[in-house]
């Protein structure tokens, strides 16, 4: 009997549903990927756009693109982490304005008030440029936030893949999974704080925030 009509008939009595689900459906790694990606994009809107860029710009060199890792890969990947998470701590007690005179101003939020970072003028020049910059002092909320902030930006870090492979190389499939629904359970978290705990706070960084006026 001749092979290639053997061949013929074997592949013909494959049913179509079967055929077109192993042809269309991607292999699990892949969907994961893309489940984790969809998650960090969602969640980089809510973290300092600096930040963010200075992450995504250096982790791939620190961690040598998820290949060998050393020593000093580890070192370089947790200082990024380190660093990155206390810059979402730190912007999110900053704060920005427009002055009386048109000009925007940013500045951090303190126990009296707001301190502009880019003004140079005397007290009077301030008192004529600025009203009441005691409303924009530091508040509890803005300690939530700086929390909430820095645990979405480690979700996201943990999630990238050169940075699992250098940090967890032998990492079993459970961690794997963990770390991959990891940026689904911040997002929850951090939009039911944002939604229930809103900030007025226009931070350094935000890019979709507005200013305040005087």
């Amino acid at each position: 009997m001749d092979p290639i009509s053997n061949a013929t008939r074997i592949q013909m009595t494959v049913p179509p549903a079967q055929a077109q689900h192993s042809s269309s459906s991607p292999p699990p790694s892949i969907a994961r990927v893309d489940k984790t990606m969809s998650s960090a994009s969602d969640l980089l809107k809510l973290l300092p756009t600096g930040t963010v860029l200075a992450f995504q710009a250096l982790a791939p060199s620190f961690s040598n693109h998820g290949g060998v890792c050393h020593a000093a890969n580890r070192y370089l990947v947790l200082a990024l982490i380190a660093g990155c998470a206390a810059s979402c701590v730190l912007l999110s007690f900053t704060d920005s304005l427009v002055g009386r005179d048109g000009r925007l101003y940013y500045g951090a939020a303190t126990l009296r008030g707001f301190y502009p970072f880019n003004f140079t003028g005397t007290r009077a020049d301030r008192d004529a440029v600025f009203k009441d910059l005691s409303r924009f002092r530091v508040t509890p909320m803005d300690f939530v936030h700086a929390v909430v902030s820095a645990a979405v930006f480690l979700a996201v870090a943990l999630a990238d893949a050169s940075v699992q492979s250098c940090l967890f190389p032998v990492a079993g499939m459970d961690l794997r999974e963990l770390l991959v629904n990891l940026p689904l359970a911040a997002g929850f978290l951090a939009s039911m704080v944002f939604m229930i705990f809103p900030t007025t706070r226009k931070s350094i960084g935000y890019t979709d925030m507005m200013p305040h006026s005087q």
